[in-house]
């Protein structure tokens, strides 16, 4: 689940607000963006590939919100390594391969995030007689 933007580091260019399916981000009032609905991340990851500047890190967790450390964020090396590892990053572009070359395989992923951000929701609002102002 979406977990962590790092304003220092983000540049603002949206790619990671135009990339996400369940529309889990808005632009905050300096244009950078924030996490608007971490309870609809389906944990898909398409923002941390998005993100050039390595601002963005998502959990392991696909059920409930992790907070972490952005210390320890930063130390762990997990900062554009999904993006670098799948050779989607700026070195990989400029050396010739195709970007995005592997997207057809998140098909699949994303189907499945679809389904547990439908069942997670359906687990938080259970029993709710009123909608959530």
């Amino acid at each position: 689940m979406i977990e962590l933007i790092l304003s220092d580091r983000c540049t603002g260019c949206g790619d990671c607000v135009k990339a996400c399916p369940t529309h889990v981000f808005d632009l905050g009032p300096s244009g950078a963006p924030v996490i608007a609905r971490q309870d609809q991340c389906q944990t898909c990851f398409l923002c941390e590939l998005y993100c050039e500047a390595d601002a963005i890190y998502v959990g392991p967790d696909q059920r409930a919100p992790e907070p972490v450390d952005p210390a320890w964020v930063i130390a762990s090396g997990h900062l554009g390594r999904l993006r670098h590892d799948q050779g989607w990053d700026k070195a990989a572009r400029q050396s010739g391969e195709p970007a995005l070359s592997d997207y057809w395989r998140l098909g699949p992923l994303l189907g499945r995030g679809a389904e547990i951000a439908a069942e997670r929701y359906a687990e938080r609002h259970a029993g709710a007689d009123t909608p959530e102002v």
